[in-house]
């Protein structure tokens, strides 16, 4: 697999949010040596390359592997501080490893002025909110072995970030699950675009704390999710390349502003979006734009 540059930036990074393994040791089978590069830290999504033919496991658990031999691995937000790998090759042959997973200390952030309804739900509110569940979760069913995600990642939305990954949310004062995503403060009805190349897996409009819903799988069990838009400009089953817009901004759902809600899946491991991507470009990020922190059910 060919790296594209918006991807190398945090793999040649500092030891704990950057880190390459590629260690020779198949060498005297006269075969290129497995790598594991990406930010080796909780949140993180790691990109992995071995023969083809190989077979991964992370931490006991298979791993799918694409028939080129690239493979992925991800950590959530709680993971501890190592990880087993292990790769057996064609020939049978067999390299472990032990990975050395970053802590993170994460911020709490206090939302007020949610509509209560997503906050302290009815019955039935609670009914919609796991039906539209069920129709997320089987999205995230669906996992190709072909690596969409190859040619890299940009950002969906441009303007100031409201709300990070991992944050312990207070929402209308009541404590609720941690913030899984990146928050994009933008203007009502700007675009939404593809973070990279995939296929979408679910549009739907109306979820009651999502809102404008978009679902991409970029490949072995990588999906992105884009939330609260004012309206969806795609459809399941269509392929998207990096950049096309599938929605515009908006403020649906379980939201206090417009703004863009980037979350990332690797099967069911929630990742830091923000840790595959450059920095918002400045320009972007000085925008004026009000603070949009969201919670979603995710």
């Amino acid at each position: 697999m060919t790296l594209d540059r918006s991807r190398r930036r945090w793999f040649t990074g500092g030891a704990a949010f950057g880190a390459a393994w590629a260690l020779g040791l198949r060498s005297g089978f006269g075969a290129a040596p497995p790598k594991i590069e990406g930010p080796m830290t909780q949140g993180g999504l790691l990109f992995g390359h071995a023969e083809p033919g190989s077979r991964v496991w992370l931490d006991g658990a298979s791993i799918m592997v694409s028939p080129a031999g690239e493979f992925l691995l991800g950590f959530n937000r709680d993971a501890p501080p190592e990880a087993k790998v292990r790769i057996e090759h064609g020939d049978h042959s067999v390299e472990e490893r032990t990975l050395a997973i970053a802590q993170r200390s994460y911020e709490e952030q206090r939302i007020n002025g949610l509509p209560q309804n997503t906050v302290t739900p009815n019955a039935e509110e609670q009914a919609k909110i796991a039906a539209d569940q069920e129709k997320i979760n089987a999205a995230r069913v669906t996992q190709s072995t072909v690596a969409w995600y190859a040619h890299g990642f940009d950002w969906p939305a441009l303007g100031p970030i409201s709300g990070v990954y991992g944050s312990v949310r207070i929402l209308n004062g009541v404590p609720r699950n941690p913030h899984y995503g990146v928050d994009i403060a933008a203007p009502e009805g700007a675009p939404v675009r593809s973070p990279a190349d995939g296929i979408v897996r679910l549009a739907e409009t109306g979820m009651l704390l999502t809102g404008g819903t978009v679902i991409i799988e970029h490949g072995l069990g990588l999906t992105s999710i884009l939330i609260h838009m004012s309206a969806v400009l795609a459809h399941p089953g269509l392929f998207v390349a990096k950049g096309t817009q599938i929605g515009r901004i908006g403020h649906t759902g379980r939201a206090t502003g417009p703004h863009c809600h980037w979350g990332m899946n690797w099967r069911d491991v929630k990742l830091d979006a923000q840790l595959l991507v450059p920095p918002m470009p400045a320009s972007a990020a000085m925008l004026s734009s009000p603070k949009a922190p969201a919670a979603t059910g995710e």
